[in-house]
């Protein structure tokens, strides 16, 4: 009986899943692995990704068992703990997910110095290889955008792949499924949405039928709540970004615009496979930081810095470990360029309550804002004011996040200090803010 390992990392479903599919394909019997990697939990794995992380493993395993399988779960180093599964199996093959953080590199170097097994890296976490996506001018990236979305949309992509028929997994012993306080320390946002496979797919099937339609007029304006909240879904892999591709229809402007912000995400992805030290250092060194501020740091972070647009997008951070891209934006921009303090003091807090933190989307994102990155406007700053005239014109967004300014009718709540607001109640402005 031949074996092969499906290692499951940020794949986090049976549909879809090139690792899977190969190793189900390739050998009579499969090891469906997932290893607890104890040089990332508890201490470096946030509660709230950790409460979702707890529960897309059980649907996981909800679903493998349904192909006639089960999640097998190991504790410890990656590489050692598949190095004892190939010896209690005589498995010859094992599979995953590609990934381009230094730590997935890292974790492949090992796996690959296994002896007598072949390892495959497959194309799952997004949806165009870095290498079928490279500039004419010789580059290992694309540096801007644009010229890259181009090039993506083009690209041939291949067709989403069914869950296997059935699975069979030899004798074999797993620990049982972890529970949250096994993968993180602390308490999650009070109304944290989790969940795996069969939860995403629903959302993703919602969203399909009807939202994405007005994704490209609403998705900015606040208070709408018109994204799909697929981002953690996406994170984790309980969702193909290549199936969610292949069902938006791009021929409308909101399925043109939700496949964009997907495009976004490839991007970024080899923007950091090319340059990873870009995770936490100046992808661009053209914006110095101020000199450190902590009591403005500490106001951002809690939601008081007196700009409620600011602040209603912290607290909904702190509440939900979530918030739309528009809010993300909206906050970044203040700290980096109206507060000038450092990008990565921010960027360590969103990965620290994000749940969807993906680390080349979070940290090329913040660079984008700090002006250290792929931006082509360097300079570009968010007016706080006008982007809430803008983007929360009644002022519904922040009325949900600040019940202390509920009573102020309107688009006034966008500036308490005119309607002499008590300080004791909600603090005056840190600083003046100029900006687009």
């Amino acid at each position: 009986m031949s074996v092969a390992i499906a290692l499951f990392t940020r794949d986090l479903r049976v549909r879809d899943n090139p690792a899977l599919t190969a190793a189900a394909r390739e050998a009579d019997q499969v090891v469906p692995l997932f290893v607890v990697d104890e040089a990332l939990v508890p201490d470096r794995c946030p509660p709230n990704r950790a409460h979702f992380l707890a529960a897309a493993l059980a649907e996981l395993h909800e679903q493998l068992r349904e192909l006639g399988g089960a999640l097998v779960v190991r504790r410890g180093a990656v590489a050692d703990e598949v190095e004892r599964v190939v010896q209690e199996t005589g498995a010859t093959s094992v599979h995953l997910a590609e990934d381009v953080s230094r730590y997935s590199s890292n974790r492949e170097q090992a796996l690959r110095d296994i002896p007598n097994v072949t390892v495959r890296c497959h194309s799952g976490s997004i949806t165009a290889t870095s290498a079928e996506l490279v500039p004419s001018t010789g580059r290992d990236h694309f540096a801007v955008f644009t010229p890259y979305f181009r090039r993506w949309s083009a690209a041939h992509r291949r067709s989403p792949l069914p869950a296997p028929r059935s699975l069979v997994v030899p004798p074999i012993h797993s620990e049982i499924l972890p529970r949250p306080q096994d993968l993180g320390a602390g308490e999650p946002s009070p109304r944290l949405r989790v969940g795996g496979e069969s939860t995403g797919r629903a959302l993703l099937d919602d969203w399909l039928d009807g939202p994405i339609a007005d994704y490209a007029r609403d998705n900015d304006y606040l208070a709408a709540d018109a994204t799909s909240r697929l981002s953690p879904y996406l994170h984790f892999g309980c969702v193909s970004p290549t199936e969610v591709v292949s069902r938006a229809d791009p021929s409308g402007d909101g399925g043109l615009a939700f496949v964009r912000q997907l495009a976004w995400r490839d991007f970024h992805h080899q923007v950091l496979a090319a340059r990873p030290d870009a995770a936490w250092s100046d992808y661009h060194t053209r914006v110095t930081a101020g000199p450190d501020d902590e009591q403005a740091v500490a106001a951002w972070r809690d939601g008081r810095t007196g700009y409620p647009i600011v602040d209603a997008g912290m607290r909904q951070l702190r509440a939900e470990g979530w918030m739309p891209g528009r809010a993300r934006l909206i906050a970044a921009s203040f700290l980096a360029k109206s507060l000038h303090q450092d990008w990565r003091v921010g960027a360590a807090h969103f990965l620290r309550w994000l749940v969807d933190a993906d680390l080349a989307n979070n940290q090329l994102n913040w660079q984008w804002v700090a002006g250290t990155g792929t931006d082509t406007r360097p300079n570009r700053v968010l007016n706080p004011l006008r982007q809430a005239d803008r983007y929360d014109p009644d002022g519904d967004y922040v009325r949900r996040w600040l019940p202390e300014l509920a009573h102020l009718p309107g688009a006034s709540i966008h500036r308490p200090w005119r309607a002499n607001v008590d300080p004791a109640q909600y603090p005056a402005p840190l600083i003046d803010c100029v900006g687009s």
